[in-house]
């Protein structure tokens, strides 16, 4: 998938996309779809990952009201709550966000994601916090290049997405139970 995106330029910083969550060219349009998506549109306090392509969602919920909570890159379990649009960069979010041992109120979160499937499988980069499992029943929604879309994943999911925010729109995916 790192080869594919970067041979067709759809990503950006950092280059080359290999071993990262790629942050993909449009991110911006496909946070945009993901946060106008009426299941997403109602909820106020959201888990936001770290990643650098999960920056402009980041940026856009604070600017928009919203409460997130990004898990700290170096205390394993730690969150930083942020309210201050300022905070979706990850050098700031020691400076206006206040750090937090459980994401109170969460209602759900938005990881990154390596490739995604039709039926919501999503694999992350592997390793970090969302590859452990958030284990906290709530739903996960994805960002993704149109080109991280896949029919089916060649391995075990990471976890599974109720929604994939893409440039062009929002997919729903079929629920693995329903999987023909």
């Amino acid at each position: 998938m790192w080869d594919r995106l970067a041979g067709t330029r759809a990503v950006s910083y950092p280059l080359p996309p290999h071993g990262h969550h790629p942050n993909f060219v449009r991110a911006r349009d496909a946070a945009r779809q993901l946060l106008a998506h009426p299941e997403v549109a109602g909820r106020r306090v959201l888990i936001v990952g770290p990643e650098r392509v999960l920056l402009p969602l980041r940026k856009l919920a604070l600017e928009a009201g919203l409460t997130l909570y990004v898990p700290h890159q170096k205390k394993a379990g730690w969150y930083w709550r942020l309210t201050d649009p300022a905070g979706a960069q990850l050098s700031r979010m020691a400076a206006v966000g206040e750090l937090r041992l459980q994401p109170e109120g969460a209602q759900a979160a938005v990881l990154a994601c390596v490739t995604v499937d039709r039926q919501g499988g999503r694999l992350g980069k592997g390793y970090g916090w969302g590859a452990r499992g958030l284990k906290l029943g709530l739903p996960e929604y994805t960002l993704a290049h149109p080109l991280m879309l896949v029919e089916r994943l060649p391995c075990p999911a990471d976890s599974q997405v109720r929604l994939i925010g893409t440039p062009g729109g929002v997919t729903q995916p079929e629920p693995p139970a329903e999987r023909a």
